[in-house]
Formats: structure tokens, C-alpha cells, sequence
């Protein structure tokens, strides 16, 4: 039997919050100082959904291995909060920008103006997302505070019946959203400050949530290597001495060798990486890369094996060309 979605003042998220009633009578710092408290219990709310978490970042470090995506469906906040992150990994990770995509209600203007009604509309969902043509390959994930917003629920239905592998986020349990998707991670995080304003402690939970899946999926794929964010494109003159003091830091390198490598690397922090760690030249680094399906750690691997398995010949080579020196020059 089909059960019906609870009423919005029933879920916690919508309801009051008690330390809040006189919000209007305190001074500033003490509506800061409540916010900030309430803000507090977040990071708790987040403790208890890290299995369910760790489950999707599997989910899409695997999917995203095999050359699937990552898409990202929501309304109002949850949407704008999931197209942050999905823009954010180009830059940080140096991923294609198709690996990790968006579906935002009312579409990309909604980023910057007011497009509330468009969270209502199922049918578009459904119509975005097949769009997109998500296959078994792919991870959809849907974020509602609420758990109930229809243009996410018909979204990531849309996405399960075409084989996508599917993970609702949301701060309400057994929601039509989370029985829309295979599981669900749900924070929460109780009664806002401001009652009802999502924005808020709900926001603040799917950022923390997200950043955990696309840092934790990146670094899990090498993109990383130690905490140092490797594949940094270097594209204005901050990140090109971020990358500098990467290769710096990840190698010992001092800074002119670091420079010199990510200049003869054509400006690619991860090969610069790999032909400082493993004294390589950039076309052996590229190819070690390429092998290692771009994991830098196993790419310094590669290629490390590579140069001690040529290094015997490379003796060889240089012990017959010195033959026919004269004895003075061979002590040389």
C-alpha cells in the first residue's frame, strides 16, 4: 500500500526550536552565540551517518573508476549546495567537469535567483534526469532536507529505474526520498534556529556530507597523495606556487628543482610530481600516470619499477662506452 508522504509540520526539521522561541528579543551576540551553539551539534548529527557515508563513497569512487558520474539532484538549497560541490571538484581535483554533475529544480538560473516553485514539479524531474540518461554506471544522488521534495523523489526514481545506483540525503528518516533510493544518509539535525530555514543546520550538514563523498571518492580514486592535493591545475599564479610547494613538500624538492619540473611538465602538477619521486623524464611520468589510471602513488610506483628494471642495461651502456678511454679518463 502506497504510504503518504508526512505533512510538513510533523517533521522535525519544520518544527520549533525551543531555545530559539524569543529569537527576536535577544541582542546579536546572543543570537549568534545560539546559532553558533545549535551549528555544534551538526558535525554530531553527521558522526552517526558515517557508514552510510563511507557506503557512497565506495559507491562513487567505483563508479567513477569505471568511467560512470557522479550526479548531484536538488531544489532551493540542497540543489545549490550540490552544485558548489560538483564545480568545486574540477579545480581541486583536476576531474573532467562531466564526472561530477548537477541537476538543479528550475536549472542553472535558480543559482542565483529565487526558484522555489520549481521543487514541485515532478514531471520536470523526471524530464531532467533522463536527459542525463543515467545508466548502471552511475551514482544519483538526491539532497532534501525535507525528504519529500518532488522534483528530487521523481528525479532519482527516474535514475533507479534506469539502473543508476541511487543514495538519497536527507535530515528526516523513512521519507518518499530515502524509499526512492537504495539507502539513504540522513543527519539529523532537528529544529532550526529559524524554524523551517533548511539553509541552515540542514545545509550546513549536506555541505559537510558532500565534502566528505567528493574529497573521500577523489583521494580513494589517487588523486591525492598524502593529504597534498596533487592534481591541482595551476591556472593563475596562486595555484601555481600551491603546485610549486606541493612538489615541494611531496618530494623533498628544493624550489627551483620543484619549478623546473612543473614547467618541463607542461604545467602538470601530478607529472612533475612523478618525475621528481621517481627521477623520470615527463613522457615516462605521463605514461606511468596513464598506466596507473592517473593514481599518483601507483604511478610513482610504475615508474620507480621501470627506471631500477632499465637501470642494469643503462650500467651496461655506460660501462661499454667508456672502454675505449684512455685509463686516466675512465677514473674520471
Amino acid at each position: 500500500m502506497k504510504r503518504n508522504p508526512p505533512t510538513l509540520r510533523r517533521l522535525r526539521t519544520e518544527q520549533s526550536n525551543d531555545a530559539a522561541l524569543n529569537l527576536d528579543q535577544k541582542s546579536s551576540l546572543e543570537i549568534a552565540g545560539l546559532i553558533n551553539s545549535e551549528d555544534v551539534t551538526v558535525a554530531l548529527a553527521v558522526t552517526r551517518a558515517l557508514p552510510q557515508i563511507a557506503r557512497a563513497i565506495d559507491l562513487v569512487a567505483a563508479a567513477l573508476r569505471h568511467g560512470g558520474r557522479l550526479i548531484y539532484v536538488g531544489a532551493g538549497t540542497s540543489g545549490r549546495i550540490a552544485a558548489l560541490d560538483a564545480v568545486e571538484c574540477p579545480p581541486t581535483f583536476n576531474t573532467d567537469p562531466r564526472s561530477v554533475q548537477f541537476i538543479l529544480a528550475g536549472g542553472n538560473k535558480a543559482l542565483a535567483s529565487e526558484s522555489e516553485t520549481s521543487e514541485d514539479d515532478a514531471p520536470a524531474g523526471r524530464k531532467e534526469m533522463s536527459r542525463r540518461k543515467p545508466t548502471k554506471h552511475d551514482v544519483v544522488l538526491g539532497i532534501a532536507s525535507s525528504g519529500r521534495t518532488p522534483f528530487t523523489v521523481a528525479a532519482l526514481t527516474e535514475a533507479r529505474q534506469r539502473g543508476a545506483r541511487t543514495i538519497a540525503l536527507t535530515c528526516n528518516p523513512n521519507s518518499p526520498l530515502e524509499r526512492a533510493a537504495h539507502f539513504a544518509i540522513v543527519t539529523q539535525v532537528g529544529p532550526e534556529v529559524l524554524a523551517g530555514s533548511s539553509r541552515m543546520k540542514a545545509g550546513t550538514a549536506h555541505k559537510m556530507v558532500l565534502n566528505m563523498i567528493s574529497t573521500a571518492a577523489m583521494t580513494r580514486l589517487g588523486y591525492v597523495y598524502g593529504n597534498l592535493m596533487v592534481n591541482v591545475a595551476p591556472k593563475n599564479e596562486k595555484l601555481m606556487q600551491r603546485a610549486i610547494a606541493i612538489l615541494e613538500r611531496a618530494t623533498g624538492a628544493d624550489h627551483a628543482s620543484a619549478t623546473q619540473a612543473l614547467k618541463a611538465s607542461g604545467n602538470r602538477t601530478p607529472v612533475a610530481l612523478v618525475m621528481l619521486a621517481a627521477n623520470v623524464s615527463p613522457a615516462e611520468a605521463l605514461a606511468a600516470l596513464k598506466k596507473a589510471n592517473a593514481n599518483v602513488r601507483q604511478a610513482i610506483a610504475v615508474a620507480k619499477s621501470i627506471y631500477l628494471a632499465d637501470a642494469p642495461a643503462a650500467s651496461a651502456s655506460f660501462m661499454e662506452s667508456i672502454e675505449d678511454l684512455p685509463p686516466q679518463e675512465r677514473e674520471r
